[in-house]
């Protein structure tokens, strides 16, 4: 529990919740009909990508820069982080997306409220686009992140920002995918499944294709085990940014 009394890890863990904050509330706001007219998808993915990238860039070197629970579950998978650390970067981000959620909310005309499942997409449908878009982002992010792989080109904020928008050009934001139904009920148990189950499962098989498939990491149950614990680094780790672990975003051109 080193972390705990460690003010890197409190900095990290609001860096999260900020982060979290600022891109639902951009990424959101931009998939809502704000004028009439046509919705271009293409604007409400860019969006979420350039958010993505930008607020990786502003907030990587002090947390990594997740800013969504999927990701975090990949890097936990992966034991690259402590389970301590992991359980609160989840909690920051589920209250600055709920943060970020409430502030939109509170300057959003009621009559652009209330989006439904597109026409024609079931909830199996829905969820496993969310599974193959997470999968695809957790494998992008292990891959432009790895500290083992040499001779690195360009930024990797920038990258993951690319990965970010493609996966919203195949599935839409959640504004234009959220459930609709006659009971809140089974409004609560479609969100759950198609934007928890889904991207938990996306991200899990993400860290799995890269850690154990794509680019094995070669390391002992004893090993992963420590990381999982949260063992306390070395002296000379410690002088570092706790940013810096396994889990966090390389930000070098």
């Amino acid at each position: 529990m080193w972390e705990f009394r460690s003010m890197n890890f409190w900095r990290a863990v609001f860096a999260e919740f900020f982060g979290t904050m600022f891109f639902v509330f951009f990424g959101m706001g931009a998939a809502l009909r704000w004028t009439t007219g046509p919705h271009h998808v293409l604007h409400v993915a860019l969006c979420f990508g350039l958010a993505a990238a930008t607020l990786i860039q502003s907030i990587g070197h002090i947390s990594g820069g997740h800013i969504n629970p999927a990701v975090t579950f990949a890097y936990l998978v992966g034991s690259q982080m402590s389970l301590f650390r992991a359980v609160f970067y989840m909690a920051a981000q589920c209250l600055g997306a709920v943060a970020g959620a409430a502030v939109l909310y509170g300057v959003t005309p009621g009559n652009m409220r209330g989006n439904m499942l597109q026409p024609g997409i079931s909830l199996g449908m829905a969820t496993t686009v969310e599974v193959f878009l997470t999968m695809q982002l957790v494998v992008c992010i292990f891959a432009v992140t790895d500290e083992r792989r040499n001779g690195r080109l360009g930024s990797a904020a920038l990258s993951i920002g690319f990965s970010v928008t493609i996966g919203h050009l195949m599935g839409p934001g959640p504004s234009l995918l959220l459930c609709s139904s006659e009971t809140s009920s089974t409004t609560g148990m479609c969100l759950l499944q198609v934007y928890w189950v889904g991207p938990m499962i996306g991200g899990a098989m993400g860290a799995l294709l890269y850690d154990f498939m794509l680019f094995p990491r070669m390391r002992g149950l004893s090993e992963r085990l420590a990381t999982l614990k949260g063992s306390r680094p070395s002296e000379s780790e410690t002088q570092q940014d706790p940013a810096e672990s396994p889990s966090s975003i390389e930000l070098t051109n």
